[in-house]
């Protein structure tokens, strides 16, 4: 216990840095009126300009999900700004979904978040004028744009230079690997994670013979663990790699698609019974609750594994030293329709989030490894060990066949009432419906 709580007394002293990092930063550069100059000016009042927001609320932790940023923000920005936050208890998927409700019913908040896991919503966003173009923002603010690293900028901007999508500062915070129950690894007589794919599937092997459930792992939402797994997998050849960086894949009915199908289908047979028809929550409760020695994930699920458990986990790159990573799945939109005043509002605190990140990976960088826990500093040797970074197959294929396709054929595919060919049939059939519906 002694652990736990010096590990939360480390992390509020780094909170508390960061605030005051930014907050001086603020002070220093007047940054409160950090909008393009050629807009029109907050007016001179008494209140604050409300800017509305929607963020989730961890189902599983209860854990409110950015509220140190909100907070930072409203106590930088008290009397100018304040964010006015609708904290829902839905997982991502259902926020994502209520995206589209909102969109209907002209409900949208000033921000969005998770934009760019859907799409082609994201797509039609942009084409119907529902979001702001932030180029000029960032391209006429020398201090916000020397705040992102180019490879997150860049993933961030379309081909024609506009953004939509206001960038966090760093790809540190963004990358997703492997966590695993050292514990459990140990009872089997595994001293290290596993360094290639072949010494993966003999790990998985040797966890089963000992009894131990290997992988916690589900089919709903978009598959997220499982296909981790499988496109990292999938990237450890030439060809492989060179697919996953294709954007909307014209065809699964080749080489890299049939190896997803039988990587995805080779996977199911180390995990729980409760795999089917389940989402992330579901496969997150079993790795925390030991029934399962290994889940990927991201940076994020640091903060929401439970600190009497924490010292069990270690995390470590995928096998062949490969971390999956989109940082534009972190950026966040402006809705338009708004005020002026509101839309400025809102493009200050973006880019505080991005100064906020900054301090966060600086923080992350300097930290004593003997003042942190071995899973935070697992993550930071993972991230500066000059890891093949692939990317997330979230961002790269159509919203059809990762929101229904998946969900409807994977467990199919697992259970055997499938084939590989049949399933990769399936995903081809998601690419026209997809292309019909633009």
């Amino acid at each position: 216990m002694w652990f736990s709580f010096r590990w939360m007394e480390q992390k509020m002293m780094n909170y508390r840095r960061i605030v005051a990092a930014v907050t001086a930063f603020i002070l220093l550069l007047g940054l409160a009126g950090c909008a393009k100059q050629e807009k029109k000016s907050v007016k001179n009042t008494s209140e604050e300009i409300v800017i509305p927001m929607i963020l989730t609320v961890d189902p599983t932790t209860g854990k409110k999900n950015e509220q140190d940023l909100v907070e930072a923000f409203n106590q930088a920005y008290q009397g100018t700004y304040r964010l006015e936050v609708d904290w829902v208890m839905e997982t991502e998927e259902e926020y994502r979904k209520n995206l589209k409700r909102l969109n209907v019913t002209d409900e949208l908040p000033a921000i969005i978040t998770d934009l760019r896991m859907l799409p082609s919503y994201y797509q039609m966003m942009i084409q119907e004028g529902r979001i702001e173009d932030l180029s000029s923002w960032i391209n006429e603010d020398s201090e916000w744009k020397d705040m992102i690293e180019p490879t997150v900028l860049e993933s961030c901007s379309e081909e024609d230079g506009s953004i939509y999508l206001a960038p966090i500062s760093t790809a540190a915070f963004a990358c997703s690997g492997v966590f695993w129950n050292q514990s459990l690894f140990e009872e089997a007589g595994i001293e290290k994670f596993p360094e290639t794919w072949e010494a993966f599937w003999e790990c998985c092997d040797r966890l089963q013979a000992c009894g131990i459930t290997p992988l916690a792992l589900h089919t709903e939402g978009t598959a997220w663990a499982p296909m981790l797994l499988a496109t990292a997998e999938l990237s450890d050849t030439e060809e492989g790699a060179a697919f996953m960086k294709e954007l909307y894949p014209e065809t699964y009915q080749n080489e890299s698609g049939l190896h997803l199908a039988e990587t995805l289908k080779r996977l199911f047979r180390y995990t729980t019974n409760d795999a089917m028809h389940t989402d992330f929550d579901v496969a997150f409760t079993n790795f925390v609750s030991g029934k399962a020695a290994m889940i990927p994930n991201g940076y994020w699920m640091i903060d929401q594994i439970p600190e009497d458990f924490a010292e069990n986990v270690r995390f470590s790159p995928f096998p062949g030293n490969k971390l999956i990573s989109s940082p534009e799945t972190f950026g966040w939109a402006v809705v338009s329709g708004y005020s002026d005043e509101v839309k400025e509002g809102a493009v200050t605190f973006l880019k505080f989030r991005t100064l906020f990140n900054q301090e966060e990976k600086k923080e992350l960088l300097k930290q004593d490894g003997g003042n942190i826990s071995q899973l935070l500093q697992d993550y930071i040797d993972a991230f500066t060990g000059d890891p093949q970074i692939v990317p997330n197959y979230q961002v790269k294929w159509n919203s059809i066949l990762q929101e229904e396709t998946l969900g409807l054929y994977l467990p199919d595919l697992v259970q055997g009432k499938m084939t590989e060919e049949e399933f990769v049939l399936r995903a081809d059939e998601s690419i026209r419906q997809y292309e019909e519906e633009q």
